[in-house]
């Protein structure tokens, strides 16, 4: 997983970075509170952009929309339709988890 995470041109330091984040379970935390986080606000049917999340959250954005298509590469959640996300106000996809 460690290797998804930095790409093959990213220096050394990042790759350590990688695998020290997933090595302490910081990967696998932040992955199961994301999408136990995303189910809890679709059982509302309400879906989400990735900034939306992480405001509810009270996490930056990159840490959503990092683990986002992590999940999705596992068939855990889906892009859905594109909206205008209330938190910055551009386009952005919404995400549902499945």
């Amino acid at each position: 997983m460690a290797t998804n995470l930095a790409r093959r041109t990213d220096p050394d330091t990042s790759h350590q970075a990688a695998i020290t984040f997933v090595a302490v379970g910081k990967h696998a935390k932040q992955s199961a509170e994301v999408l136990n986080t995303l189910r809890r606000i679709n059982a509302s049917r309400v879906m989400v952009t990735s900034a939306e999340l992480a405001a509810y959250m009270g996490v930056d954005r990159y840490v959503t929309a990092r683990r986002l298509p992590d999940l999705a590469k596992q068939g855990l959640v889906e892009r859905c339709k594109k909206t205008t996300c209330t938190v910055n106000g551009t386009s952005a996809v919404t995400w549902k988890a499945l």
